[in-house]
């Protein structure tokens, strides 16, 4: 595992739990692998969370940022490395829902063993035309996205300085999801859950139904109160819902 990629965030000294499941978290579009830390704390050590850091944010703010939703999950699941055997699960949010996705796809293609199941949220089911909501043109264009969706980050968008570091991630994010066009494939063979905001602005509740046509196991629609981060401030309901998925006990 290429820990350049993951980060840990539950136990002292984030130390790998020995057995259990893990949970690869992937973050949305200008996100960090922070933005899983309450949700890494509530689960261990029943549950072994790996949050994703793309390159270009935070500790790996020097490296460029990876445009392509697919090039993205190439590199992720190189991350991962060989099987160990230990079972795991995703969880992707918006942006990282997409790249989870294309993970599993990329791992499908290698004969890697492939997650028990997937957790995609705020995400519609992808097309083979990039989606309208996620094409922008200018620096102008993605701020305004990102205060219309709001989530917890809309803070940053008032400090300049702030907004100078996040502008990179953001642009290169933008660009790769705006660009993402599914290619048609093989159904994914595990089950997928589908988490979504009642008040999601860019993904309907019916297009986020739409996942179930991408695998050929179940899948499971959870809709929740709220937009497009409807799951701030629901770390604990978040957290009940794939433990229950994944029969696990914290």
């Amino acid at each position: 595992m290429d820990i350049a990629w993951l980060r840990r965030f539950g136990g002292v000294g984030q130390k790998e739990p020995e057995g259990g499941v893990r949970l690869v978290c992937f973050p949305h579009a200008g996100g960090a692998a922070t933005s899983y830390v309450q949700l890494s704390r509530l689960l261990s050590p029943a549950v072994d969370v790996l949050a994703v850091q793309y390159p270009g944010r935070q500790d790996r703010h020097r490296e460029r940022p990876v445009e392509s939703v697919t090039r993205l999950a190439e590199l992720v699941a190189d991350a991962l490395g060989p099987a160990d055997g230990r079972p795991y699960a995703f969880f992707g949010h918006s942006m990282g829902a997409a790249v989870a996705y294309e993970t599993a796809r990329t791992l499908a293609a290698r004969s890697a063993p492939g997650p028990l199941r997937l957790f995609l949220s705020g995400r519609a089911a992808p097309e083979p035309r990039p989606q309208a909501a996620d094409r922008m043109t200018s620096d102008a264009d993605v701020i305004a996205a990102i205060r219309m969706l709001g989530g917890t980050g809309v803070g940053v968008l008032d400090d300049p300085e702030l907004m100078e570091m996040a502008l990179p991630a953001l642009r290169a994010d933008y660009r790769a999801i705006g660009s993402y066009a599914w290619e048609p494939g093989p159904p994914l063979d595990c089950p997928i859950t589908a988490l979504v905001g009642d008040e999601d602005p860019v993904a309907p509740i019916d297009k986020v139904a739409a996942w179930s046509g991408f695998t050929e196991a179940d899948t499971d629609l959870r809709v929740f109160p709220g937009g497009h981060f409807y799951l701030d401030g629901r770390t604990e309901e978040i957290g009940d819902v794939i433990t229950a998925a994944l029969g696990v006990r914290v």
